[in-house]
Formats: C-alpha cells, structure tokens, sequence
C-alpha cells in the first residue's frame, strides 16, 4: 500500500490527515480545474483555427483535448507543458496553457538558464503571433498597416501575456525555497538542541557522580579518623578498667573528645550539604515550562554549583597543615609510637592544598591503627618550592591489641583521587621490612598559576 493509499484509508476510518496531505489535494483539485478550462478553450480555438484553414472542425477540436489536458501534469513536466504551449503558438491556441505553464517553469526547481531560455521562445512566438494577426487584421479591415504601430502592439501583447505568469512564478517559487530552507533549519536547530539537551543531562548526571563520591570521600576521612581512635581507646579502657582505674578515666575522657569531634564535623558536614546555593531556582513546579535543553543544562550548572559550594566549604572550613602536630598527639594519646618531623621553610599553601595533604595523614594513621596494631610510625612533611611532600610510614605489627577496626578498602582509594585531583603524585605500597608507605607529593596549586 502507497503512502497516499494509507492515508485515505485512515482518513476514511476517521483519523487526522497531515496539513501536506490537504495541500497536495488541494493542488490535485485545482489542476483538475485548469486541465478542464484549458481543454474547453483549446477545443474552442481548434475549431476555429480549422475553419480559418479550411480543415474539419471536429479535427481541430480532437487537438484542443490532449493539448488542453497537459496541465494536469503541469508540476511533474513544467518544461513539456511550455514546449507544447510555443509550439501551439501558431494556432493561436492554448492561451491559458502558456500562461499557466510559464508560472510553473518559473516557480519550479529547473535551471535558470532553461527558464530564460523558454521565456524568451514563448515571448518571441507570442510577438510574432501577435503582429502576424494585427497586421492581418488592418488589412481585413482596409486599414493601412503601420509598422511602428503593429511593432508596439506586439511587444506590449507578448510582454503582458508573459511578465507577469514569470514574474509571480520565479516570486512563489523564491519564496517556497526560502520557506523550505527555514524548516530545515529549524529541524537542524531542534536536532542540535536534543542533542545539548542530552549532552546537558550527561554532563548533569557526571557531575551528580562526581559530587556523590566527593561526599562519600569526606565522610569517610571525616568519621573513618575519629572513630577508630574511639575504638582503640575503647580496648585500651577496657583493658586496663580493673588494673588502673586513672588510665582508664583518661582514656573514656579522650573517647569522650573524640566523639564530640567526630559530632562536630559531622554536623559541619551535613550543613553544607543541607545549604541551598545562592540564586537557586524555584522549585521545578513553581516554575513555567521550559525547553528542554534549558532545562537540562540549568540542572548541570545546579549540580556544579553544588558541588563547587560543598568542596569550598569544606576546603575553607576544613584542617590545614599547622594542626598536623595535634593529628599526630592523638595518635600518640591512643599508644602508638609516632615520630614527626618537618623540613623546609613552612609557608602557606591554598586551602584544598591544606586540607588535601592533612586528609592523607590522617587516613594513613587511621590505617596504621587499622591494620599494624602496636606498629611505631613516621610521619615526615617536606615543604619544597612549589610543592609540599608527605610520607608516612609504619614498621611491622608488634603483636599489640587488635580493635577490630574495619575495613571497606576506601582509603587509598581516597587518597589517591584527593592528590590525583590537584595534579599531584601518590604511591604506596610495602616496605621491605614488612611495614607500608605512603608518599604524596602536591604542586603548590597558588604558586604554579602566579608563575604561569
């Protein structure tokens, strides 16, 4: 079944036909109609022009149908059509059909050369035509025939019987072009649109990815730290509840502390995340529809924005280089053996520097009293220019108690991406005496974009 057979047979069951279907009937109507009036004029004037030359009529009206009835095919064969019509010329027949014609070649995609072509043939048989008949008709009417006057005649004849059908069709035609052309430029703008719309809400779903695991990683090094130290106090308590009761109140004040800590920075955490950026948006049914596109992409730039507040908070509210020593006194506090040392002039790095290189130490003691119990520890923090160097590393386990801590595998996961991140470097791995290192070194971020 054709398209077109479709689309009847669904017109005739009731459903909507498309806006181009009733057009192209429309059009079939309408040449239907001027097949019919053209028919009717060719079939009159080859009847006449027989008895002008002494032939049958009914031979003259037999030529008028199938020359009349070419403008049924007038949009399919446009240059036929005008051919036909200059040859008829003669026969002073086919007036409707030229003019017809020559608003369709006009109007039609055929080259420009050929309609040129074309209009002048139909304008100089339409002159010649003219000023034969005007001159055979002075002559008829024992009128003197003057040249000038037949000459001027002829030409306002031709040329109003063909300016006009060429000028409407080359018009109709430019502006059927230009209207075709903005539709397909408006497909490809909605294209590129869908195609931003989806790249939008790609993007949108990267950065929601991005801020889930920035979160995770925070809560992680921000309760990872101070639980464990809780958890190595708690053994400690209740090892020695009984031996030493003065010891053991030390050790619940620090569990104590320590909770509070861990209380505070959850709560320093979940207001960040819990805080509305500034020039949100209403809510999404408060709001009047919006493109697609808009939409998605103004759900990225929120999700950006979110998560950029949420690294500045936590960056600017975060811990720093200079509380190291107190990092490392809690570790000391819960019985490990921690050494620290410091090289280089100490200056001021940016604040995500600061809490990055915390962030590491902390994790890789949190580890140590994860995994080597009672193992004695190093902690070495290099300032060198443009970049700080960390290395912590911890000997063998030496048999102390183990807390049961445990472990989710996340934390030189975490490290690495916080390093990884500021464009630093980070290994680490097991020593040669059975213990484990992990070394950071991260670029000075400030100072590289000043020297740049």
């Amino acid at each position: 079944m054709t398209t077109t057979g479709a689309i009847t047979e669904a017109g005739a069951r009731g459903a909507p036909a498309g806006p181009w279907w009733w057009a192209r009937r429309r059009g079939m109507v309408l040449d239907v109609v001027l097949a019919l009036v053209s028919v009717i004029e060719c079939v009159y004037e080859g009847i006449s022009f027989a008895d002008e030359v002494g032939a049958p009529g009914a031979l003259g009206a037999l030529a008028g149908v199938p020359v009349g009835a070419l403008l049924l095919v007038r949009r399919k064969w446009p240059v036929a059509v005008v051919l036909v019509s200059i040859a008829v010329t003669p026969a002073e027949m086919g007036f409707l059909l030229g003019l017809v014609g020559l608003y369709t070649l006009a109007a039609s995609d055929v080259p420009r050369r050929i309609i040129v072509v074309l209009s002048v043939a139909s304008m100089a048989g339409t002159l010649l035509v003219t000023a034969a008949r005007f001159h055979r008709d002075a002559t008829a009417s024992g009128l003197h025939s003057n040249v000038v006057a037949t000459v001027l005649f002829s030409s306002v004849m031709a040329l109003g019987l063909t300016a006009p059908p060429l000028l409407l069709g080359l018009y109709v035609g430019a502006r059927r072009r230009l209207v075709e052309s903005l539709r397909e430029r408006a497909d490809g703008l909605e294209r590129e649109l869908s195609l931003l719309a989806e790249r939008a809400e790609e993007r949108a779903e990267w950065a929601r990815s991005e801020e889930r695991t920035r979160i995770a990683r925070e809560m992680h090094d921000v309760v990872a730290h101070r639980v464990s130290l809780m958890v190595v106090h708690a053994a400690a308590l209740q090892a020695v509840a009984l031996k030493d009761p003065e010891k053991a109140s030390r050790n619940a004040e620090l569990v104590g502390d320590m909770g509070r800590q861990a209380l505070t920075e959850l709560r320093e955490m979940l207001g960040v995340l819990r805080a509305k950026p500034d020039g949100a948006p209403a809510p999404a049914e408060a709001r009047e529809p919006e493109r697609l596109a808009a939409v998605a992409a103004a759900a990225s730039a929120r999700v950006r924005r979110s998560a950029d507040a949420l690294a500045t908070s936590a960056a600017d509210g975060g811990p720093c280089l200079g509380q190291l020593a107190d990092l490392v006194g809690q570790s000391r506090q819960a019985g490990m053996a921690v050494e620290f040392s410091v090289e280089g002039e100490q200056r001021a790095y940016t604040a995500r520097v600061e809490s990055t290189a915390y962030r590491v130490v902390q994790e890789a003691l949190t580890n140590v009293h994860k995994h080597a119990p009672g193992a004695a520890a190093r902690v070495r923090v290099a300032h060198r220019e443009g970049e700080v160097a960390l290395q912590v590393e911890n000997g063998p386990s030496d048999g102390g108690t183990d807390a049961g801590l445990p472990s989710g595998g996340n934390g030189l996961v975490g490290m690495r991406e916080r390093v990884t991140a500021l464009g630093g470097v980070f290994v680490s791995g097991p020593t040669d005496r059975g213990g484990f290192r992990v070394s950071a070194v991260i670029p000075d971020v400030a100072g590289a974009a000043d020297a740049a």
